[in-house]
């Protein structure tokens, strides 16, 4: 994705898991309803810790207790989260064998109603919502075996917003 194509395109580094966090809750201070976040990048890299800290960032500025657990979901598919104002869906598609699988996962009115945090959008195909932001996760390496990148790039509304 380039900044031609996008109102925000950046690369930003995240030398240890607590810049990963601080980088979520910074995204969660400017989600709203209705919107959409596009997690990808390799197994490990940091896309679930990332929606862990969102969450909670996101209830703490929602005056929400936090949740217990935010467990990954690999398994189930999905994760719902009500806190209080706003909901959020946690998506891991990676297992999704067809994107029309996702409208049985709840995909729209996730869309509709609440927060999507989408890992592996790249499932999703063409059903990729257009207004999102993307967070393209790397591992940065350099010696540090927890450093990582997070390439954002803002579709929509998000542009304005990160800007």
């Amino acid at each position: 994705m380039t900044a031609a194509r996008n109102a925000f395109a950046r690369t930003l580094s995240l030398p240890d898991l607590d810049a990963t966090r601080d980088l979520a809750a910074r995204v969660a201070a400017l989600a709203r309803p209705g919107d959409a976040i596009a997690l990808s990048g390799p197994l490990g890299v940091g896309k679930t810790e990332f929606a862990r800290a969102f969450i909670r960032a996101l209830a703490r500025r929602h005056g929400a207790p936090p949740p217990a657990e935010v467990p990954s979901p690999t398994f189930t598919l999905v994760q719902t989260y009500d806190l209080g104002a706003v909901s959020v869906w946690h998506f891991d598609l990676y297992r999704l064998e067809r994107p029309e699988d996702a409208v049985e996962l709840g995909m729209d009115e996730a869309l509709a109603e609440g927060v999507s945090l989408i890992e592996w959008p790249e499932r999703l195909g063409a059903g990729l919502p257009r207004d999102r932001l993307d967070i393209a996760f790397s591992y940065a390496g350099k010696g540090r075996p927890e450093a990582r990148e997070a390439a954002l790039a803002a579709h929509g509304d998000w542009g304005a917003r990160l800007s």
